[in-house]
């Protein structure tokens, strides 16, 4: 509310000017450009809350002049360009006005009736069709790694916990993982091995070959502690990405997909209905 009052308050100051006018019908015009008018509705969201009265009549103004340059060359362009120019700069407009409404209007259809449930054997069976598709551009692995200190207390115990990892170890690992200086205990997913170069500096592309093998344990010092990481698997670059690691792709080409062949039958049904109901006809 406030900065609409500071609207009206800069509008105020327009009064004696001759571009501000008041209409019979109280719409309140705020600027004009030959016949084309401004008015208080199309700028009385421009201010967001919080805004200074300084900030607020700035904005104002520019928007005001931007909007009278535009309008200025618009004027122009009508009065300069050939009416085939015209004519064929309406027919875009037109174009693109109607390409917008039934864009809005399809997506909302498709919105309402698409499924967007893609069940585990819709996504295997896409994958075992299209394994040619999900060839890996990066290596893959799945690991886990502490980062601690090795002068800490329980050290070996951590160490030996980690390197068994049953269920009660990871529980325990988890309760304690404020003391870890970084850690990542989940081993049972796909992640990229540029992921934990980035993460782990100490793993490099140069040495990632031969640190990073499937069922590997590594244990490495740097200036701040000693890394524990356990290497469960590894998928390198051009293997078949493993289904779990593309699911979230398959589920949206397969909705995808659903949505085109919807389109499809709309497109088809609006046109039959239109005919059945003599909305639409073609004269020979």
């Amino acid at each position: 509310m406030q900065n609409k009052i500071y609207i009206l308050l800069f509008i105020s100051t327009l009064t004696s000017c001759t571009f501000f006018f008041k209409e019979t019908d109280d719409k309140v015009k705020v600027a004009r450009v030959n016949d084309t008018y401004l008015y208080y509705d199309d700028i009385k969201d421009l201010v967001s809350e919080g805004t200074t009265k300084e900030d607020s009549i700035l904005l104002v103004q520019n928007f005001i002049n931007r909007w009278a340059t535009q309008q200025l060359f618009v004027d122009g362009a009508m009065i300069n360009l050939s009416e085939s120019q015209q004519e064929t700069f309406n027919k875009l407009v037109n174009q693109y006005k109607n390409d917008l409404y039934t864009k809005a209007y399809i997506e909302a259809l498709v919105k309402r009736s698409i499924d967007t449930t893609v069940t585990n054997e819709e996504a295997k069976e896409f994958y075992q069709d299209n394994q040619e598709i999900f060839k890996l551009n990066e290596d893959l692995i799945k690991f886990r790694y502490i980062h601690v200190d090795e002068n800490m207390i329980d050290f070996k115990k951590i160490q030996e916990k980690f390197m068994r990892f049953n269920k009660k170890d990871k529980k325990l690992l988890d309760s304690i993982s404020i003391q870890f200086k970084s850690y990542s205990l989940n081993d049972t997913i796909w992640i990229k091995v540029s992921q934990v170069i980035d993460k782990i500096s100490i793993i490099t592309p140069e040495n990632k070959n031969e640190l990073l093998k499937k069922s590997n344990f590594v244990q490495l010092k740097d200036s701040l502690g000693v890394y524990l990481m356990q290497i469960n698997d590894v998928l390198l670059r051009s293997d078949t990405a493993p289904l779990e690691y593309v699911k979230p792709t398959i589920d949206q080409i397969v909705i995808n997909k659903r949505k085109l062949e919807l389109i499809k039958e709309l497109e088809k049904d609006i046109t039959k209905d239109a005919i059945k109901n003599k909305q639409f006809e073609v004269y020979n």
